[in-house]
């Protein structure tokens, strides 16, 4: 049997250290690689604290098509989903860091979420699901 897992994602963006300070300031994630590679080019992989799931290679654009892609890498949909032990704690936090919610957070069937931005455009749901 093969075992697989998604780990890396890679997020296009305008500004190695400005994307580096939103997802490890604002969002709390942590910065596992920061390493220089040739070219100007860097390898910065960040994640979210205490989850299993899969990080970001923030990746800063190089070209027009790639510039154009920033912030719209899914084309206006929810792009990622942030799972929390505890939405209440999170959008506190995250709200007094500037992150900026497009909702009010809402009750759904599955559980507690909120819709909010990165400095680009992408739109990540922060969710709680419901205890099963």
């Amino acid at each position: 049997m093969t075992i697989q897992s998604l780990f890396l994602v890679t997020l296009v963006v305008d500004d190695y250290d400005r994307a580096k300070a939103f997802y490890c300031g604002a969002l709390g994630f942590d910065c596992l690689q920061d390493e220089p590679q040739p070219e100007g080019k860097r390898w910065v992989v960040v994640k979210p604290r205490g989850g299993d799931g899969g990080a970001f290679l923030l990746a800063q654009a190089a070209n027009d098509t790639q510039r154009a892609a920033i912030g719209n890498q899914t084309g206006g949909r929810v792009s990622f989903f942030l799972k929390t032990d505890d939405f209440a704690r999170d959008h506190a936090a995250m709200r007094a860091a500037g992150v900026r919610f497009l909702e009010e957070p809402r009750h759904e069937v599955y559980g507690t979420v909120a819709v909010f931005a990165d400095p680009y455009g992408n739109s990540f749901d922060l969710i709680q699901h419901h205890a099963a």
